[in-house]
């Protein structure tokens, strides 16, 4: 009874808090200014050259809508059908000065959270849960219909409460299977029980309202002006002062972090980048798609970090180096948004040595033949731009791959992996010169901005210094400077490219351009396109594989073809260039020669009923709310999770196979003896080895010894 009173206590105040917050926010009198200068520069520097007209003011409308309700739930159709007056007026309210529309939604969906929040707590409040019946919850309800009335709304909030109830208490019962029964006693879910996840939950929704807690013009402002600029593409964004601030401080690598890229997504900071050699690429438990929820300093509180502004998140996620900042985790397997982990890591700057590329030479036997390869992790596009070779301070990862390759050509490989998985890119001089050490001359990428459309061609009087068969390896995080290497490797016939379906799709330069004075902020704007030499896009499409190996992100959302209003394909001219070898006509034999190999492969075909089942939770809309076979559905979603973060063990075989990869991994460029992709891609260049035997890359016109 004394907890039940605690309860209410809490219950009441946070009702009373809630409704403290509502205050009503209103522009600043020059931002107005803002708005108009944002409405003249985007038409004039964005790379479609676009109108501020009805056609983006409908985009602005449905961005702004959706960034406040993702999964509509908190506005009624009622307060969309209010809106929607607006669709087709923003373009000219934007260039009038006139901002009120963002404030107006604003306070609306103060108003409708509110109400939710209120229907939640007190249905927090009881403990006769029935998990019997056969309901269902939808989890994925962005293209849902908004609810038409508030019964509507609080059906839904009701299935979702149940739902995070029932997934709280399974939790524990799972995790009581793994260990013995405290003093002998056995787990059960009891009123105590139930009744302290339901405290938890309550905790946790208050935080769905914690973005109100301080009125913030600036916010609201940003939000609704970002949602004008992500109208002409999903990296365009206006940055007010402080954001401007935060973004400066990433670039410039000013404060220690935890080296990841986040952006918002449903309420949380989503990972869509690891920093390379930053904290959280080297401890390996954190990966790309999982969002972020919660930050703890030290030995400080966990803080719930859902929902609050972007900036204020990160500033406690950064902080001195050498300090431990724990991370609480919604692993990117759990669409539920349910399962929590933590990890303690340690701040600190990003470590150059880690960011280096690393090599190997494996000793590969495939197919009765038996060839030492060499292997390059190269996990950004790193360089500085005002130092000479032999300046302290110089860093290049194509002069770091270039004594790479001297060690192989000493050494005397037979072929080369290049490995581009999961780098994000970096600087486009490096990856011109990284596609020089490859190919002897001829455009590597061309660039179209506003003007005009130009190439960047491979130094003259460039001699290669790999010639030998070369596989470059790709999943869908590879993004940028990776995907211009790949691609024009790919199209002039040096290189096959192995992996994922495609690559990221990210073909676009950006711009960052002061709006006035600093008080205004500034302004992001896509300027250029990328363009391989053969005239198609990066962008959306990305670069496809010549040979699918999946790895578990292959079907992940976090492509730019997932973006909304993400630039289209395009193609244009091709460049004016020549093949430089022509290994893409061996793609047939080294697709044929793989797949007999890979059905027979007891670890390959585990791996991609791995990858097969990350995609069924992907894709997965509705999840049921009966115990049983929730426990079911949970506990096969956990084993899926755990393979997500280790992968598949390496199974002990008695029987040693032909088909195999002998190796001595170093340190830190290692990969997981269980990285099945990566074998199966030294057997495809053991093959293309083969393949082209005695053959290398032809030489250059006026080539000597």
């Amino acid at each position: 009874m004394k907890f039940r009173h605690y309860f209410f206590t809490f219950h009441f105040c946070f009702l009373l808090a809630l409704a403290a917050v509502a205050a009503k926010v209103e522009p600043l009198p020059y931002y107005g200014k803002i708005a108009q200068r944002l409405g003249y520069t985007l038409p004039k520097y964005h790379v479609l050259q676009q109108k501020l007209d009805d056609t983006v003011s409908q985009r602005a409308w449905t961005n702004l809508v959706t960034f406040y309700d993702y999964d509509h739930s908190v506005f009624l159709k009622s307060d969309l059908d209010g809106f929607a007056a607006r669709q087709k007026t923003l373009d000219d309210e934007i260039l009038d000065g006139n901002v009120s529309f963002g404030y107006e939604i604003n306070a609306r969906y103060i108003e409708r959270l509110d109400e939710r929040m209120r229907f939640a707590t007190n249905l927090l409040s009881r403990t006769d849960w029935d998990f019997s019946s056969n309901e269902t919850y939808r989890i994925k309800r962005k293209d849902a219909e908004w609810p038409a009335t508030t019964e509507e709304a609080e059906d839904y909030w009701r299935r979702r409460i149940k739902n995070e109830v029932l997934v709280a208490l399974l939790n524990k019962e799972l995790d009581a299977e793994k260990k013995p029964p405290t003093n002998g006693v056995p787990f059960a879910i009891t009123v105590d029980v139930i009744t302290n996840v339901t405290v938890d939950l309550v905790k946790k929704y208050r935080q769905y309202a914690s973005v109100l807690s301080e009125p913030d013009e600036e916010a609201v402002l940003q939000h609704y002006l970002s949602a004008v600029a992500r109208a002409y593409d999903p990296h365009s964004d206006y940055m007010s002062p402080a954001s401007k601030e935060d973004f400066d401080m990433e670039m410039n690598l000013t404060l220690s972090g935890v080296g990841a890229v986040l952006q918002m997504d449903e309420g949380a900071l989503k990972i869509v980048e690891l920093s390379p050699g930053g904290p959280v690429e080297r401890d390996g438990r954190i990966k790309v798609g999982d969002k972020i929820t919660g930050v703890q300093q030290g030995d400080g509180p966990m803080e719930d970090v859902m929902w609050q502004p972007m900036k204020k998140s990160i500033r406690k996620i950064r902080g001195p180096k050498g300090t431990r900042v724990t991370l609480e985790i919604i692993p990117r397997s759990d669409p539920t948004g349910m399962e929590r982990k933590r990890y303690e890591l340690v701040r600190d700057e990003i470590k150059l040595d880690d960011q280096a590329a690393t090599g190997r030479v494996e000793t590969v036997v495939c197919g009765g033949f038996t060839n030492r390869l060499g292997y390059v992790f190269l996990p950004g596009f790193y360089g500085t731009m005002d130092k000479r070779v032999s300046d302290p301070g110089f860093r290049s990862c194509a002069y770091d791959v270039a004594k790479l390759i001297a060690e192989f050509n000493s050494e005397g490989v037979d072929g080369m992996i290049l490995d581009l998985r999961g780098n994000g890119g970096g600087s486009l001089r490096e990856a011109v010169f990284l596609s020089a050490l490859f190919v002897d001359e001829g455009p590597v990428v061309q660039i179209r901005d506003v003007r005009s459309v130009g190439a960047l061609p491979i130094p003259g009087n460039n001699t290669a210094i790999f010639r030998k068969p070369l596989v470059v390896m790709t999943d869908r995080a590879s993004a940028s400077a990776s995907e211009i290497v790949a691609g024009h490797l790919r199209d002039v016939g040096r290189a096959i490219v192995v992996g994922d379906y495609t690559t990221h799709g990210k073909g676009t330069v950006q711009t960052v351009m002061g709006m006035g004075p600093e008080k205004y902020g500034s302004c992001k704007i896509t300027t250029a396109r990328f363009y391989r030499v053969n005239g198609a896009s990066t962008q959306v499409k990305g670069v496809p594989a010549d040979i699918h190996l999946p790895s578990l992100i292959d079907s992940l959302d976090i492509g730019e073809d997932k973006l909304p209003n993400a630039l289209p394909f395009s193609k244009i001219l091709p460049a004016d260039y020549s093949m430089s070898w022509h290994v893409g006509r061996f793609i047939p034999q080294l697709r044929e020669l793989s797949s007999a190999r890979l059905k027979d492969d007891a670890r390959y075909v585990k791996h991609v009923e791995n990858v097969r089942g990350m995609k069924e939770v992907s894709d997965r809309v509705e999840v049921p709310l009966e115990r049983e076979a929730r426990k079911v559905m949970m506990r096969a979603d956990r084993d899926l999770r755990e393979l997500d973060e280790t992968e598949a063990e390496s199974e002990d075989d008695d029987e040693v196979k032909e088909e195999k990869v002998v190796s001595s991994r170093r340190k830190r460029n290692e990969k997981p003896e269980d990285d099945v992709v990566l074998d199966e891609g030294f057997r495809i260049l053991s093959d293309l080895v083969r393949l082209t035997g005695d053959e290398e890359l032809p030489k250059p016109k006026g080539w000597w010894e």
